[in-house]
């Protein structure tokens, strides 16, 4: 079995932190969450989550997380224009460099002030950001490795408070900054000549965004900027130079027209070169944006005002097409047209703080994040519709479970919701609303069936066809339900309560009570079935473990002690073991025919480590407080995955009792029990310092009446780092886990892309094509397999004769036939071969069939791929084999009647 398992994506939230799910205020939900960004194309959003960053891209809608991560949660990221440098702050102000394309990260640094925003200058030569009250500019490091790869170039000064914003020139020789105060400042990026810089001061409250606007072309003069208070109001300042008289003023209208001309009779068919024409005049002007300032003077020529009775909390600007979009604290946000200001779009998303907006180059989407709600939504104005709308679930995420195929995962959450994953994509594709509390567990009774038990005191069924409840279980007395399981016939069901102890049962078709199980004097935590009898094994918080045969009930239920309370159970995949996990941190393994205990597992050692932050002791005194919550065996039964209270999660292999390889799943210092030693500056006289400084923050909460300071009485509490929940996908090839940051999905198909092991010299692409020359298929065949390069394998099989396919597939090594599977599968979607590939299939099944139905596990994601690749053919063809079918009876109609007529 193989351990080398990676991250390969964070479901369960899309933007934003945990920490504003546990906090009303709207100060601390508008801290919460970075800033979201395009790329260069404007079909791939970059989205921070805690201390990580989704990549999604909107065309093949999917999502992927970089494996990069940030030592707390993400404040402001920036992106090269040429999408090869993303710079990644976090709120401890340390910084990221990282190669995008290849999530590798580059150089790191830690500034001394606040940095709240960043942005990249057009070049890609320079980055600024805000330094406090100040900005700085930097060099933008290159792709290399070097000693000091950050080199300050200049710290501009001149604002009276915070910076907020930051806006480039188009050709980088020119930076605005907005302020706190109300003001807006422009410097130059270079020394220039004779030039002070300029404060535009004409707002009452913090200026949100300033922007320029687009130069025309010929003219490389700043003219007007755009300026967004938080009051809901827009200046429009113009800039008129005093170089500038009316004969040049004139000069540059006919250069227009003559320029016109020239283009129209161009097009038109004349033999002058308009292209020639106009790079002459490009070159003539050689002169930045910065050399004009310095005889330039700004002055207000329009204002004005959104009529929104919120504040404004996030702007963006397309300078191409003139449009601005608007974020207000409503949850509401606007598309207007500059410089007319008409407004050409108004819709409310939410009833949450809008932190961030974005819009793509082209103009069409347009991107918002609110972290109080965890909500990404992606709005194409033009067609009016909902390109991407993810949320997570409020409060946090509680249970999940696979389904049979292992294609889609279900999540239980605090909000009483159950939302359904596509593993593939990473995207929440259903969300199901039926019960009024915390979903405790949840399973699937069959691929169309999920079965979820709540604290409201029901256990509802819900049919994924429809997406709705269908059955609801209720119990003569109300009670709380903290655990279910369905059998794997998917007849039973069973739940396990809080308080009065029992487990009850049900038919899942009738929704008739069964039976009452009782004898356990604690709360039920784990139910678990036999996978292939009826056995049921319960745990308790009374430290018993039973074993209860629901078909025959014949005897008191067999018992199995241990010396603490036991949280968590599962049998291995062939029934003929379970292992249970107690609050002492030790996994017992027992014979379940006869009651055994076989060996025990202490893991106590391995899942101890972090101190939290309100800890008065060390992290190696607190072990004690560290267990195993949830416990699963491997696809093949050989390993175990444990997870608990604690930031590992372990894989331990079962005959030799050892720790194969341990997970952190999180190094987010912004989280509660990540590290194991604190750092003695932090800790004061009365405790924990918190050291985030909520004077760098807009509060936007409104103020109690009475009260003195805007304090809306809500308090924050650090999210601990812990594991709920841990799962095997049925492939073997995957495993998840339930977080306070989300579901966490590591995989194994990221992998190399060819095996190194076996290759020679002999192995080359040139072999293949001798060998299939001089007929050798079968070793063509396996070499290509071993380079692994999708052409070369499709030659191969396409040049194979149609009766050798039996001689070459018999040649093919078990350690080849995963890979083979899945170049048929791939092939056989889009080929017009369609007899042929079916007869690889066909082989492929007869000689290799026996062995894979042994190793269903490693095999299984090949087999499903296969499998539907055929099954849209066999679609495709039923429905051209009706249309002929009733074209034939028609016309065989229509022959009688012919016939019936002439007669």
């Amino acid at each position: 079995m193989k351990f080398n398992y990676k991250l390969h994506r964070l479901c369960g939230s899309s933007y934003g932190t945990p920490d504003a799910l546990n906090s009303l205020s709207p100060s601390t939900s508008r801290r919460a969450g970075g800033n979201i960004i395009y790329t260069s194309s404007g079909n791939v959003l970059l989205s921070p989550v805690s201390n990580r960053i989704q990549v999604i891209d909107l065309l093949t809608h999917t999502v992927r997380t970089l494996s990069c991560e940030s030592r707390s949660n993400v404040k402001t990221i920036a992106l090269s224009p040429d999408d090869r440098l993303l710079l990644i702050i976090d709120e401890e102000n340390h910084a990221m460099l990282v190669n995008f394309h290849r999530s590798v990260v580059l150089h790191r640094f830690t500034f001394k002030k606040n940095v709240t925003v960043c942005e990249f200058s057009p070049c890609s030569l320079y980055f600024a950001v805000s330094y406090g009250k100040h900005v700085q500019v930097w060099h933008a490091p290159g792709l290399r490795r070097e000693f000091a790869p950050f080199v300050l170039h200049r710290t501009y000064t001149g604002l009276g408070d915070a910076v907020i914003s930051i806006q480039w020139g188009s050709d980088s020789s020119v930076i605005m900054a907005s302020s706190r105060n109300g003001t807006a400042r422009i410097w130059t990026t270079h020394g220039v000549d004779n030039y002070i810089p300029v404060t535009l001061s004409s707002h009452k409250t913090s200026v949100v965004g300033a922007y320029f606007e687009k130069i025309s072309s010929g003219d490389g003069r700043i003219r007007k900027v755009y300026t967004i208070s938080s009051d809901g109001a827009i200046a429009a300042w113009t800039c008129s130079y005093s170089d500038e008289s009316d004969d040049d003023i004139n000069k540059k209208k006919n250069d227009f027209f003559e320029a016109s001309n020239a283009a129209v009779s161009f097009f038109g068919g004349s033999n002058d070169d308009f292209f020639s024409s106009k790079n002459d005049g490009k070159a003539a002007t050689e002169k930045s944006q910065a050399d004009y300032l310095p005889k330039g003077t700004w002055q207000v020529t329009s204002r004005h005002y959104f009529h929104q009775d919120t504040d404004v909390t996030a702007t963006s600007f397309s300078s191409s097409h003139n449009l601005l979009i608007v974020g207000f604290a409503s949850g509401l946000f606007g598309l207007y047209e500059l410089p007319s200001m008409s407004n050409i779009h108004t819709l409310s998303l939410s009833n949450q703080v809008i932190k961030t907006v974005a819009i793509n180059d082209t103009g069409e989407w347009l991107a918002f994040g609110c972290p109080s709600s965890q909500q990404l939504l992606v709005w194409e104005w033009r067609s009016e519709t909902y390109i991407i709308k993810q949320r997570g679930h409020a409060y946090g995420m509680r249970c999940m479970a696979y389904s049979p195929d292992g294609v889609v995962v279900a999540t239980g959450g605090e909000d009483g919701s159950i939302k359904l994953w596509n593993t593939s994509s990473g995207f929440c594709y259903c969300t199901l609303k039926s019960h009024t509390a915390p979903v405790t567990a949840c399973a699937f009774a069959n691929s169309s069936v999920i079965m979820s038990s709540s604290l409201d005191g029901t256990v509802r069924a819900h049919d994924l066809h429809r997406y709705r409840n269908f059955k609801t279980y209720t119990t003569p007395s109300p009670c709380q339900f903290s655990t279910l399981a369905v059998d794997p016939a998917g007849e039973v069901l069973v739940a396990g309560t809080m308080d009065p102890f029992h487990i009850y049962t049900w038919n899942v078709q009738s929704g008739k009570l069964l039976d009452i199980l009782t004898g356990h004097v604690g709360p039920i935590s784990s139910l678990s079935f036999h996978p292939t009898r009826g056995t049921l094994c319960s745990a308790s918080w009374d430290g018993n473990v039973k074993m209860w045969d629901l078909y025959k009930r014949e005897g008191e239920p067999e018992n199995m002690k241990h010396a603490q309370d036991v949280v968590c159970c599962a049998f291995r995949p062939d029934g003929a073991q379970v292992c249970t996990g107690t609050i002492g941190g030790l996994l017992s393994i027992w014979d379940v025919d006869n009651g055994k205990l076989l060996f025990e597992i202490d893991g106590k050692r391995d899942i101890a480590g972090g101190r939290k932050i309100n800890d008065r002791m060390t992290s190696d005194n607190n072990a004690a407080s560290r267990y195993f919550t949830s416990v699963c065996y491997s696809a093949d039964g050989s390993c175990i995955l444990a997870g608990g209270n604690s930031k590992y999660i372990c894989i331990y292999e079962v005959s030799q009792q050892i720790l194969v390889k341990k997970f952190q799943i999180s190094f987010n210092r912004s989280l509660d029990g990540v590290l194991d030693e604190l750092n003695s500056k932090s800790l004061a006289d009365g405790g924990p310092v918190d050291d985030i400084d909520s004077a760098d923050e807009a509060d936007f909460s409104a103020n109690i009446p009475g009260a003195k300071r805007g304090d809306d009485g809500s308090r924050k509490s650090r999210v601990e780092v812990m594991t709920s929940q841990v799962a095997f996908s049925s492939t073997g090839r995957e495993w998840a886990a339930v977080s306070n940051e989300g579901l966490h999905i590591y995989s194994l198909d990221d992998d190399m892309i060819f095996d190194p092991i076996t290759l020679t010299e002999e192995i080359t692409p040139g072999a293949v094509q001798s060998n299939l020359l001089a007929g050798n298929h079968s070793v063509a065949l396996l070499i290509s397999l071993h380079l692994n390069e999708f052409t070369l394998v499709k030659q191969v099989l396409e040049e194979t004769p149609y009766n050798s396919i039996p001689h070459v597939v018999k040649t093919v090594g078990q350690e080849h036939l995963d890979r083979l599977l899945q170049y048929v599968a791939k092939i056989m979607s889009d080929s017009p071969h369609l007899e042929f590939y079916t007869q690889w299939c066909l082989e492929l099944l007869q000689c290799h069939g026996t062995y894979m139905e042994k190793h269903r596990s490693v095999y299984m994601r090949a087999f499903r791929a296969m499998h539907r690749s055929i099954q849209i053919h066999h679609n495709e063809l039923r429905k051209v084999c009706d249309e002929n079918k009733y074209m034939l009876h028609v016309m065989e109609d229509q022959s009688q009647l012919v016939l019936d007529r002439s007669a």
